[in-house]
Order: structure tokens, then sequence, then C-alpha cells
């Protein structure tokens, strides 16, 4: 499993719009065999900061999801909400995996 957490710099002033663009992408991770984990904005004030994570089973299968951007009509809907609005400034992306998997059963050895 591969989880891709992006790091956004928001325009604070236009949280509706990050919500909007983040409820379309995680319909669209969801419905191309990810996990979304979750965006999380700001919670009030004036904070730019926030974060998403997603999996998939693989970096393949990752790489397979983002064959679609730029072609796919509801990918590029997607960015539409964000590039209209202007909410996103910056974001980058760092891919990390799950250590120990979360699928490890019981206490660690010697707990």
């Amino acid at each position: 499993m591969v989880t891709c957490v992006v790091h956004y710099r928001i325009d604070p002033g236009k949280i509706a719009d990050f919500e909007a663009f983040a409820r379309a992408w995680i319909y669209l991770v969801q419905k191309h065999g990810g996990r979304h984990h979750g965006y999380f904005p700001p919670p009030e004030g004036a904070s730019d900061v926030a974060l998403t994570l997603f999996s998939f089973p693989s970096l393949a299968a990752y790489e397979q999801h983002r064959t679609l951007f730029g072609r796919d009509p509801e990918f590029i809907k997607a960015d539409q909400i964000r590039d209209a609005s202007g909410c996103v400034i910056r974001y980058e992306r760092t891919f990390m995996r799950p250590s120990p998997p979360s699928e490890a059963p019981g206490p660690p050895p010697g707990f």
C-alpha cells in the first residue's frame, strides 16, 4: 500500500471552495480504487495550511489513477473547481507507506 500525503497552501477566504474541491476528489479517488482518508482544512482563523491523505494498493495503482488527469471529464471538472476559485495556492505530494501494516495482529513483541 502507498499513501499520498498532499500539503496544501490555500486561500483562507475560500474554504468553501476548497471543501467543494475536496468532495470531488474524495469521490474520484474512491471511484478509481483508492481509499480516501479525508481532507483536513484549518478549523478556524487565518491558517493557510491544509492536508489530505489517500491510499492505493500500490504505486502502480496510483499511477493508473493518474493517467486520467486532464483527460477524464470528471477529473477535469474537479480541477476546474480549484482553478476557477483560486482556493489552492500551492501543493506538494509526498508518498508514504504504513509501518507496520495496519493489518498487523496483536501487540508488538515484548509488549
